[in-house]
């Protein structure tokens, strides 16, 4: 009896050692998660996603990112580094062409040039002759970790999100995981950057962001709206910024929705003004909870990865307006369909897109 007591103290003891010192990539910063809304008001429960169809992949799954072009094809980019392109309802799909990394969004600019945000590899363009240039991989010297999404102004000139620099994909286990390890850690290290063209340059449009992601232009092409996924938030920010800490009140930079119910993605512009937005995640009460105490973070990650409080399947989808006002709300609480990240409006469809969905999802457009 003695035996297996000493033997349970050494075990709970090697346990707590291990949970408390073992080494583990991040260093949590202590903030405070705003009480999340849940889903009321304007986002209360509804199944206006549930019935969501699927165009066939073949073996490709994550439809990340989706764009109709002026040649009328879809062209949608797969976690195997393909962008595939297609006509609108999904047939004579072919590849146009693969990256050789993972493209997470992509602009056409005014010559047809596809410009691609690709997490392992750095900002991109594809023309018609489907040759891969690297626009950009580095800005003031430093690589660029983590290009996420793009969006080209009619100047020409490029803005693109660097979600983090301290966890680039290509060394840390894929886009999912580097953004859980960049959440978790709240070190905010994600950016906007402008690439000119002309100049053949990159710079720091703003900084400070807990893993920055989708970005939209305003109609007028003075604003950029920004996702800053780990606080629930969307940014809008003047253009003209340069190397704008947004952690600092600025006139260049505002708050345009706060407290969102969920984890914001990309950003599409849509009809008629809308800007489409959507939740690869909800929120979770465990992780919100530990925000302001990091050791318990830390501990988190020492678990095995099946036991770390990554949340549930929730689809949802949104549209908001230039001044922040929410016009649409769809939602699939089943989360059938996994990780809605945003929404392609065309006249006929709206197609839904997803980091890891086995299909393209679609479903009719209402007027």
């Amino acid at each position: 009896m003695k035996k297996t007591g000493w033997t349970l103290i050494i075990a709970m003891l090697a346990l707590a050692a291990y949970l408390g010192l073992w080494p583990v990539p991040v260093e949590p910063v202590s903030w405070q998660a705003p009480a999340a809304p849940g889903y009321t008001g304007v986002h209360a429960v509804n199944n206006k996603l549930a019935g969501i169809q699927l165009i066939d992949l073949d073996d490709e799954t994550g439809p990340e990112h989706v764009a109709l072009s002026q040649d009328g094809k879809l062209y949608a980019a797969m976690a195997s580094g393909n962008i595939l392109h297609m006509n609108p309802d999904g047939t004579a799909q072919t590849v146009f062409v693969n990256t050789g990394g993972r493209v997470l969004g992509f602009d056409f600019d005014a010559t047809g040039n596809l410009i691609a945000a690709d997490a392992i590899k750095g900002l991109l363009s594809m023309g018609p002759d489907r040759a891969v240039t690297v626009l950009a991989d580095r800005v003031n010297g430093a690589p660029i970790r983590y290009a996420n999404a793009v969006a080209v102004a009619a100047n020409g000139k490029i803005y693109f999100s660097d979600a983090s620099t301290r966890f680039a994909p290509a060394h840390w286990g894929g886009t999912f995981t580097a953004s859980i390890l960049d959440i978790m850690e709240q070190s905010s290290t994600g950016r906007v950057l402008e690439y000119d063209p002309a100049r053949k340059t990159a710079r720091i449009v703003a900084t400070e962001f807990s893993f920055a992601n989708g970005i939209a232009l305003s109609e007028d092409q003075r604003s950029l709206f920004v996702c800053e996924t780990g606080k629930f938030r969307v940014w809008k920010i003047d253009v003209s910024a340069s190397n704008l800490d947004v952690t600092h009140s600025s006139p260049l930079a505002s708050v345009l929705i706060d407290n969102l119910p969920g984890y914001p993605d990309n950003l599409m512009r849509g009809l008629d003004g809308k800007i489409w937005l959507g939740f690869a995640k909800p929120r979770n009460p465990v992780i919100d909870a530990m925000s302001d105490i990091p050791l318990l973070r830390k501990i988190t990650l020492r678990l095995p990865r099946a036991l770390w409080p990554v949340p549930k399947a929730y689809g949802h989808v949104i549209a908001f307006t230039e001044d922040g006002k929410v016009v649409a709300d769809l939602q699939d609480p089943a989360g059938a369909y996994p990780e809605t990240t945003a929404v392609t409006e065309t006249r006929e469809r709206l197609y839904i897109q997803s980091l890891h969905a086995k299909g393209l999802g679609w479903l009719a457009r209402e007027e």
